[in-house]
């Protein structure tokens, strides 16, 4: 077992454990958006869809178990692979100006990381918490759009906006180096990769980006 924890442990292992674990945390992402666009759908949608998986909740929690674990292991990996790269950023920049060859997008992969757990500490601090509160109260879609922690508080639904934007961001660089790491980046594939890319940094965050821009914005949960 000695070789798979140096393998772990080298750089290749480290990108290899945060592309996998970075492809699964946005598979949930789509599971999460459907759930979400619920909300176009009035209240009583909504509440009968947060219902139903409180209904089945023992899988609920395995499954969020499984996700705190793959998102843990995305961050300690994130935080190794920072460290790594500072570590031999003098030598990058002497050698080959490394800034000069980067974009902001990969130079600030781990801003918009924090940013993103920040948020998502937020989210389950306030709107998560509090559905669990209401277990069965069947008032999910008001808590959702409370003044007090949804999208009828200003500053919510701003910071909600600007979480997924970064989103974005962060998807697109990480999308890159993904299929990188997979050795998927062959021209045989570049287009189907590309529609691939795009939906994932684009389009899902967008969809996430649509639901404060309606609800709180433009107030369509009134």
């Amino acid at each position: 077992m000695g070789w798979m924890f140096d393998f772990l442990n080298s750089s290749i292992g480290k990108k290899i454990q945060m592309a996998i674990t970075g492809v699964l945390l946005c598979l949930f992402l789509i599971i999460h958006l459907i759930g979400n666009l619920f909300l176009f759908a009035g209240p009583h949608a909504f509440n009968t869809y947060v219902e139903t998986l409180s209904a089945v909740r023992p899988i609920v929690r395995s499954i969020e178990l499984i996700l705190t674990l793959i998102f843990l292991g995305h961050i300690f990996n994130g935080i190794r692979l920072i460290i790594a790269n500072r570590q031999a950023t003098s030598v990058k920049y002497a050698v080959n100006k490394a800034r000069e060859n980067s974009t902001i997008v990969s130079r600030t992969m781990g801003i918009t990381g924090s940013v993103i757990f920040i948020f998502l500490a937020v989210h389950l601090s306030t709107i998560w918490y509090t559905f669990q509160l209401e277990h069965g109260g069947g008032k999910f879609f008001d808590i959702v759009m409370s003044n007090n922690i949804g999208f009828g508080n200003l500053i919510v639904t701003i910071f909600y906006m600007i979480a997924m934007f970064l989103l974005g961001f962060h998807l697109r660089h990480g999308f890159q180096s993904a299929f990188q790491t997979f050795g998927w980046n062959h021209t045989k594939y570049k287009s189907i990769i590309e529609v691939v890319a795009v939906f994932f940094w684009l389009i899902l965050p967008v969809g996430f980006l649509m639901i404060p821009l309606y609800f709180g914005l433009l107030g369509g949960g009134n």
